[in-house]
């Protein structure tokens, strides 16, 4: 192929295939995550094999990995005559939700917050708010930025305003890993610039092949974010690629949406009817993600 506008859809489906790391549950995680919850929550099994096959996630895989989602509380089936259909739990929503957040709102600079726990709590709220990007400084202290406030209302927990000075960044360095999230980032970075460079190109995926390339966006860039503590602007390098992939996934989520929708709303059933195209919470993710394109 001569250039990159000459990439099919399908090739650039196959190259990402390649390139990332899938796994039935959690490319399942990121259907409901992008496609449905944002639509009402239920969807139907054959569609939840129709889009693993297209990524090369075999029937007998996903069929395993929704009973082990199930298993474990976050999801739940439902039978409509001979079709079975599966929604989030209440507890798996507000997973989701918390997660929505970091992928699609606008990002304020935090502050900083400063947990104490007492003797009965290291064992179990330490390890959780590890999870959730803190860091320990001794036994019973943990440090995070504010945007991760404990809901715990056992929890001592003391609130600072943005620090500064020049050893900060040493502080940081001294206590999160940002090499690998750094690393995370430059992965995605790799993957999808070819993206870019295709649409730029001239490259028109079918509907159903930009559903496909959404969701394989959606689901390294989330593999990436999570992993992110999200600290101050002010701790982090000045090149980092942070930045660069949070600009990238803004971009072309936009620019794959329009037609990826058309295909939601014509081919993933909810029950009798197909899920909508666009709701309220979509328009708002997409609102969001504009901004932070045209903020760049």
């Amino acid at each position: 192929m001569s250039d990159a506008g000459e990439v099919s859809g399908e090739a650039l489906i196959a190259r990402l295939v390649e390139t990332l790391p899938l796994r039935s549950g959690g490319f399942i995680v990121t259907l409901y995550g992008d496609v449905v919850e944002p639509r009402g929550g239920r969807l139907w099994m054959g569609n939840i094999v129709e889009t693993c096959r297209r990524v090369g996630i075999s029937e007998t895989l996903v069929r395993t990995a929704v009973s082990r989602l199930v298993a474990a509380g976050q999801l739940t089936g439902e039978r409509q005559g001979r079709r079975s259909f599966y929604r989030l739990t209440e507890a798996a929503r507000r997973e989701f939700l918390s997660a929505a957040r970091i992928l699609f709102a606008p990002q304020a600079e935090p502050g900083w917050l400063f947990v104490w726990l007492g003797p009965d709590q290291a064992g179990e709220a330490g390890p959780a708010l590890e999870r959730a990007g803190f860091v320990r400084l001794g036994p019973q202290w943990l440090l995070g930025p504010a945007r991760h406030r404990p809901e715990d209302p056992a929890l001592v927990v003391f609130e600072a305003g943005t620090a500064a000075g020049p050893r900060l960044r040493d502080l940081v360095a001294a206590h999160w890993d940002l090499a690998a999230v750094a690393a995370a980032y430059d992965t995605f970075l790799a993957a999808f610039a070819g993206v870019a460079d295709a649409l730029d190109g001239g490259t028109r995926p079918t509907d159903e092949e930009a559903l496909q390339l959404r969701l394989l966006l959606v689901h390294a860039y989330r593999h990436a974010a999570l992993r992110d503590a999200r600290l101050p602007a002010a701790t982090l390098p000045p090149d980092w690629s942070g930045h660069r992939a949070r600009r990238l996934f803004a971009d072309l989520y936009l620019r794959l949406s329009p037609a990826a929708d058309r295909h939601v709303g014509h081919h993933l059933l909810a029950g009798d009817d197909v899920l909508p195209a666009r709701t309220a919470e979509t328009i708002g993710r997409t609102e969001s993600l504009a901004r932070i394109r045209d903020d760049a």
